[in-house]
């Protein structure tokens, strides 16, 4: 949802609603079966990510420098049978360093670098707006958003590079639509719905479902699974409809409590996915493989490292539609090394990435992450890119001293 228009109008609604929250709050008379209050969160990230691909042609040399504030307010409501009830709405501020105005003389005039807006009112990418619930069952907690919500209330950390890349993570912050979260001591698992695109004259109508789980089924061994749908359809000016399913059924040995590490865990997975291009193919193709990823932490020092094996997972990659454009990462969302090769090849061969870390444990609500990665396809050294990253959330701060003040009691 972008915001356009007038920078105070914005602004306004946001104030707005806090006010009414607050005045909701005060207008409440005791006794009733339910406790309102004012709440608030905030999340900022900084992240760098300088990339040195010329050593292949899946992704181009660039550097992502930049940062991101998400502000939001608004009204909780807790009733006495434990249910909780929460109604958000903020501004997701997103800015790319460097992406400032030049003089008119310096461009052409199409590029759209003169342009005034990228001193602030661009600044303003999105209007996040959702409801939460949480409840409990016994063991067993479940939390629904419903809305214009932050992507990072998913598990998005768990899904392989295949599924999403770090690039998507940054630029598409929220989703829109819903997610429904069950966890229990030793089991988690979510399912949710992002509309992407509603169908329009040039717009494609896109949604995806996904879906993730994991449980603990052995001291050291937990098995798990992430899955999408994703539909990628046509507008009214342009045809062709392409499905692209992908699953990745895992197991997970966590060898760290065993060994007075940080982290050591070996994830052994395959991932398998369904593609058809209805309008030019007509047929499923099945592109498989696969992918074993090592974590290795002492001293918030680490090494990870994932290998895969398998055939090119984005097939239609560099296919047109019938408007002449290239479904690229409008249909592929995940990291492009998994077309494994870079010469158009369908046979079967390895992508590997090392990672080397350095992640200092600062708290659960802020977290810093530096580190060099290097990518490999077959015998060919694709690449390497440096990344710095720093995470802010209020509300894990907010968490942490419930926890502790609850623990007291």
């Amino acid at each position: 949802m972008k915001i356009k228009g007038n920078i105070f109008r914005y602004a306004a609604t946001v104030l707005t609603t806090a006010l009414l929250a607050a005045y909701a709050m005060a207008a409440e008379p005791e006794g009733k079966s339910a406790d309102f209050r004012f709440a608030y969160d905030v999340d900022f990230e900084m992240n760098f990510d300088n990339r040195e691909l010329y050593k292949s042609r899946f992704s181009r040399s660039m550097t992502i420098f930049g940062a991101r504030l998400t502000p939001s307010v608004g009204l909780a409501v807790r009733q006495k049978n434990g249910m909780s009830h929460k109604i958000m709405v903020g501004i997701d501020i997103m800015k790319d360093f460097g992406n400032s105005p030049v003089p008119p003389e310096f461009t052409s005039g199409s590029s759209g670098e003169t342009s005034e807006r990228l001193n602030n009112t661009s600044l303003l990418r999105e209007l996040t707006l959702y409801y939460r619930l949480d409840k409990r069952f016994g063991k067993t907690a479940m939390t629904m958003y419903a809305g214009i919500f932050p992507r990072r209330f998913t598990d998005e950390k768990e899904y392989s590079k295949a599924f999403f890349s770090d690039s998507l993570a940054f630029y598409d912050n929220n989703l829109e639509g819903l997610l429904i979260k069950f966890t229990r001591p030793k089991a988690h698992f979510e399912i949710g719905c992002d509309w992407m695109g509603q169908y329009g004259v040039a717009r494609r109508e896109k949604f995806m479902i996904f879906s993730h789980g994991e449980g603990k089924v052995a001291p050291v061994l937990s098995i798990g699974y992430s899955a999408y749908m994703y539909h990628f359809a046509c507008s009214q000016l342009y045809e062709g409809v392409v499905d692209n399913f992908l699953a990745n059924p895992y197991l997970k040995f966590d060898f760290a409590p065993l060994l007075a590490m940080q982290r050591f865990s070996v994830r052994l997975g395959w991932l398998q996915s369904l593609q058809q291009d209805r309008l030019n193919v007509g047929s499923y193709v099945f592109p498989c493989g696969g992918e074993m990823d090592v974590d290795i932490r002492k001293w918030n020092v680490g090494i990870s490292n994932s290998l895969f094996y398998g055939n090119d997972m984005m097939p239609y990659y560099n296919s047109k539609d019938s408007s002449g454009y290239k479904y690229g990462n409008m249909l592929y969302m995940g990291d492009p090394f998994y077309r494994v090769h870079d010469n158009g090849s369908t046979a079967p061969g390895f992508y590997d990435r090392l990672e080397a870390y350095y992640e200092p444990q600062i708290g659960d609500f802020l977290k810093i992450r530096v580190s060099a990665m290097f990518h490999f396809n077959g015998r060919n050294y694709s690449g390497c890119q440096q990344t710095v990253s720093l995470k802010f959330n209020l509300q894990r701060l907010l968490d942490r001293k419930k926890t502790i003040m609850t623990n007291n009691l």
